[in-house]
């Protein structure tokens, strides 16, 4: 590691850590989503990174949602956070076991508005009933249908079916958004290089209808031309 890997990885143990805490002491949902999109900012502007939302007239305002996104990073949650910050949907995220007990990100996560996707349970009825609570509340879910961050030499990886099932379950409208760039080399450039005024865009869709037919992930792919 280099002296800039070595400054980064100290600051962001250090964030992380310090907005876990403040995440346990909050209150509200409200107070949650705050404290997230606080902390998205302080990353992303320690990395010296901008977020540009594409077709940004396509952005609904509110509403309940099931949030789609393609992954390559471990700051896409970031993004999104940024790219919905002057809009009022606020979802929980749908978060794998292994974030849950992560030494680094487990505390923030735990409390960061998330439910627990453990993919080897034998019994899912626990999540979808945690989904339908949080939809019922007023808030939206925030999901990668990839299941966990694309390491491929691919633009997306095949979706996972339980995306289509938590629309359906909760009869949620379905708002996809693509990181158009290559968020993950931007990332490597902004720690290692410490290159300033770097860009990452994201690039909002057409809603889609939770009963319409069409393979999720062929939606998405035509909507995106990937």
């Amino acid at each position: 590691m280099n002296l800039n890997q070595i400054s980064m990885a100290i600051y962001s143990t250090y964030l992380t850590n310090k907005y876990g805490f403040k995440l346990k002491k909050a209150k509200t949902s409200e107070e949650i989503f705050e404290l997230r999109l606080e902390y998205a900012q302080k990353i992303l502007k320690k990395l010296n990174i901008c977020i540009e939302v594409l077709n940004k007239e396509k952005l609904p305002q509110e509403g309940k949602y099931l949030l789609i996104s393609n992954h390559r990073s471990i700051v896409d949650p970031l993004i999104i956070e940024m790219a919905l910050k002057d809009t009022k949907i606020n979802g929980f995220w749908v978060a794998k076991k292994e974030l849950y007990n992560s030494f680094f990100f487990g505390n923030f996560t735990r409390n960061a508005g998330t439910v627990l996707l453990d993919r080897e349970a034998s019994n899912m009825t626990p999540f979808f009933k945690a989904t339908k609570e949080i939809v019922t509340q007023g808030h939206s879910i925030f999901v990668f249908p990839e299941g966990t961050r694309n390491k491929e030499n691919t633009p997306l990886s095949s979706f996972k079916e339980g995306s289509r099932i938590i629309a359906l379950k909760n009869r949620l409208t379905i708002l996809p958004v693509h990181i158009k760039s290559n968020a993950n080399e931007i990332l490597k450039d902004a720690i290692m290089n410490r290159t300033k005024d770097l860009k990452i865009q994201i690039q909002i869709g057409d809603i889609i209808d939770y009963k319409d037919k069409t393979s999720l992930e062929e939606n998405y792919k035509k909507q995106f031309f990937i």
